[in-house]
Protein backbone atom coordinates (compact mmCIF):
# COMPACT_ATOMS: atom_id res chain seq x y z
CA UNK A 1 0.00 0.00 0.00
CA UNK A 2 1.25 3.48 -0.80
CA UNK A 3 2.01 5.66 2.16
CA UNK A 4 0.67 9.19 2.68
CA UNK A 5 -2.21 8.88 0.18
CA UNK A 6 -5.01 7.94 2.58
CA UNK A 7 -6.93 10.56 4.58
CA UNK A 8 -6.55 10.59 8.34
CA UNK A 9 -9.11 8.54 10.24
CA UNK A 10 -10.18 10.34 13.43
CA UNK A 11 -12.70 9.86 16.23
CA UNK A 12 -15.84 11.79 15.30
CA UNK A 13 -18.75 12.94 17.45
CA UNK A 14 -22.09 12.53 15.63
CA UNK A 15 -24.97 14.72 16.84
CA UNK A 16 -28.52 14.14 15.65
CA UNK A 17 -31.25 16.78 15.54
CA UNK A 18 -33.13 14.76 18.18
CA UNK A 19 -30.23 15.34 20.58
CA UNK A 20 -28.71 11.87 20.48
CA UNK A 21 -24.93 11.73 20.34
CA UNK A 22 -22.51 8.93 19.64
CA UNK A 23 -18.89 8.53 18.68
CA UNK A 24 -17.61 6.82 15.57
CA UNK A 25 -14.61 7.15 13.30
CA UNK A 26 -14.55 9.16 10.09
CA UNK A 27 -12.25 10.90 7.66
CA UNK A 28 -14.00 14.23 8.28
CA UNK A 29 -11.24 16.36 9.74
CA UNK A 30 -13.41 18.55 11.99
CA UNK A 31 -14.34 15.58 14.18
CA UNK A 32 -18.02 16.57 14.20
CA UNK A 33 -20.97 15.41 12.08
CA UNK A 34 -24.54 16.69 12.38
CA UNK A 35 -27.18 14.20 11.24
CA UNK A 36 -30.86 14.77 10.47
CA UNK A 37 -31.96 11.33 11.67
CA UNK A 38 -30.41 8.47 13.61
CA UNK A 39 -31.44 5.04 14.83
CA UNK A 40 -33.00 6.59 17.95
CA UNK A 41 -35.43 8.84 16.07
CA UNK A 42 -35.91 7.26 12.62
CA UNK A 43 -39.45 5.82 12.29
CA UNK A 44 -38.15 2.48 10.96
CA UNK A 45 -36.13 1.86 14.12
CA UNK A 46 -38.60 3.34 16.61
CA UNK A 47 -41.55 1.27 15.39
CA UNK A 48 -43.61 4.34 14.54
CA UNK A 49 -43.36 3.74 10.80
CA UNK A 50 -46.54 4.42 8.87
CA UNK A 51 -47.72 1.54 6.71
CA UNK A 52 -48.83 2.78 3.30
CA UNK A 53 -52.08 1.45 1.93
CA UNK A 54 -50.78 -0.56 -1.01
CA UNK A 55 -53.78 -2.89 -1.18
CA UNK A 56 -55.43 -0.83 -3.89
CA UNK A 57 -52.24 -0.70 -5.91
CA UNK A 58 -51.69 -4.44 -5.68
CA UNK A 59 -55.29 -5.16 -6.68
CA UNK A 60 -54.98 -2.90 -9.75
CA UNK A 61 -51.71 -4.59 -10.70
CA UNK A 62 -53.20 -8.07 -10.39
CA UNK A 63 -56.31 -7.08 -12.37
CA UNK A 64 -54.23 -5.57 -15.15
CA UNK A 65 -52.07 -8.64 -15.55
CA UNK A 66 -55.01 -11.03 -15.19
CA UNK A 67 -56.49 -9.37 -18.29
CA UNK A 68 -53.19 -9.81 -20.13
CA UNK A 69 -53.02 -13.50 -19.17
CA UNK A 70 -56.50 -14.13 -20.62
CA UNK A 71 -55.45 -12.86 -24.05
Amino acid sequence: MKSDIHPTYVDTQVTCTCGAQFTTRSTKESGEIRADVCSQCHPFYTGKQKILDTGGRVARFEARYAKAAKK
